[in-house]
């Protein structure tokens, strides 16, 4: 039983394609990312490079994996118990400065070390899509390159909201606009709300970011934006569609379970101090 830890990404999704695609809902986040660093290039999060591991049990079999797209922290699927203590061994070399895992992993995986608790989120997987009743006013359309300017700005606003801000967010706001994965809200004839979903990958499809302007909330266009990109999601022949929320949040959590959204699994994010 042995970690193995590569920067190449086409020798990682070869190794460990066949365990994540066998279960698509709950590797969503490594299946996004693996198929954003081939389109988007392998420093499509920062300058560093990034890396990637897999856990091979004494039978060959891949029982879990890692990744790390600097500067973010090292994900982590759900591992086997004696995977974790393994894993700060097999990255001992390396400086990490924080991890997302399943909550219950971590104290294995920091040991003495101090931490700084950051997001707890949950995943949701959809059931039975139901639409907000009654429904916001407006209606939904794909955005275009006409509404480039507009989503770089809301992009960026995203982005610093959950704390993540970007230097630049163009190469990403083009890249979503060349499969037509952004929904936009329209009402009074001017985009109100945004639902951005990610390309199909073993027929799942993630819900990436959901926005409204802080003074357009509480009208339900968040709701009907999502509702509209989860349904385009499923046109487009996705059997999975899943999101992720911040625990901290209550009205996002009640939201996307009033539209069908179902809890599938928590994780947890820690910094090291």
């Amino acid at each position: 039983m042995t970690w193995e830890i590569t920067s190449d990404l086409e020798r990682f999704a070869a190794a460990a394609g066949d365990f994540l695609r066998a279960s698509p809902v709950r590797h969503t986040v490594f299946l996004t990312l693996i198929d954003n660093l081939r389109v988007r290039g392998r420093h499509a999060y920062g300058p560093a490079d990034p890396f990637f591991g897999w856990w091979t049990t004494s039978s060959g079999a891949v029982d879990g994996v890692l990744l790390q797209t600097p500067p973010h922290p090292v994900l982590f699927s759900s591992l086997p118990p004696e995977a974790v203590p393994a894993a700060v061994e097999a990255l001992a070399d390396r400086p990490i400065s924080g991890v997302t895992m399943a909550e219950g992993d971590i104290p294995a995986f920091a040991g003495e070390r101090s931490y700084v608790a950051g997001m707890r989120t949950r995943l949701f997987r959809l059931g039975t899509l139901t639409p907000p009743d009654p429904a916001p006013p407006g209606f939904a359309r794909p955005a275009t390159v006409a509404d480039r300017d507009l989503l770089l700005t809301w992009v960026a606003d995203f982005e610093a909201f959950v704390g993540e801000p970007r230097e630049d967010t163009s190469e990403l706001v083009d890249d979503h606009l060349a499969y037509a994965g952004v929904t936009l809200w329209i009402d009074g004839g001017r985009p109100v709300a945004m639902a951005i979903r990610s390309r199909p990958q073993a027929g799942m499809v993630r819900i990436l970011r959901v926005w409204t302007p802080p003074e357009l909330r509480r009208r339900g266009y968040a709701g009907g934006a999502t509702t509209a990109a989860t349904r385009a999601a499923l046109d487009e022949g996705a059997s999975e569609v899943v999101l992720y929320t911040d625990l901290a949040n209550p009205t996002s959590n009640a939201l996307y379970q009033r539209l069908g959204y179902r809890p599938v699994e928590d994780r947890a994010m820690v910094r090291f101090v």
